[in-house]
């Protein structure tokens, strides 16, 4: 099988990050499409977030019943700090009859070269970069660009949602229509998410 793993905090999961699997699935030939739940990204330490327990839950929530579209808490058990090199690794040796992708947003492809062990991680990963807002000129500047591993996305779905706006409205109790599942707002309303 294609697998396409796109990796995130999804702290907490929103609409946007459903739609953008959704789009890639089908517009990329992919089979299925791992929303993969990090515990922390190495180039956001100082950010705390909610337990990964509740992330977890809460992506599953964000994609049940969605055909070919999961969420995934394997990084979660492996020895931190957590590159995505080393978690693509992993799964192809865990998982050697599939065949891995990446799904990154325009923002992480302007960076990619700074990424551990780039070079080896696209050496048999093809990745897929969606357009991030006010991104175009970083685009246009990023040293892989035009790597034969990289396939732009240009019409993917744009969303202006952020999980970082969401946890505003949410401890603002604004409404969230359009912006979560409703089984992911009932989780974070009974588990007391994001409240000061």
């Amino acid at each position: 099988m294609k697998i396409g793993c796109l990796f995130g905090s999804f702290d907490p999961p929103h609409l946007g990050h459903v739609q953008l699997a959704t789009y890639v699935k089908a517009h990329a030939a992919l089979d299925q499409v791992w929303l993969v739940v990090t515990p922390q990204n190495p180039f956001k330490q100082d950010r705390k977030l909610s337990p990964e327990q509740h992330r977890l839950a809460m992506a599953r929530l964000a994609v049940q019943g969605l055909e070919g579209i999961s969420a995934s808490g394997l990084e979660l058990d492996m020895p931190k700090p957590n590159y995505t090199a080393d978690t693509l690794a992993f799964m192809r040796e865990r998982w050697p009859q599939h065949e891995f992708s990446l799904i990154i947003g325009s923002d992480n492809l302007a960076v990619l070269h700074r990424w551990k062990d780039v070079s080896a991680m696209l050496t048999g990963t093809r990745v897929f970069v969606y357009p991030r807002p006010g991104m175009e000129e970083h685009l246009a500047q990023a040293e892989l660009l035009y790597h034969p591993s990289v396939t732009l996305l240009p019409d993917a779905p744009q969303t202006p949602l952020s999980s970082t706006g969401i946890r505003v409205r949410l401890r603002n109790w604004k409404p969230m229509d359009g912006l979560l599942d409703p089984k992911v707002l009932a989780y974070i309303r009974q588990n007391s998410l994001y409240t000061d």
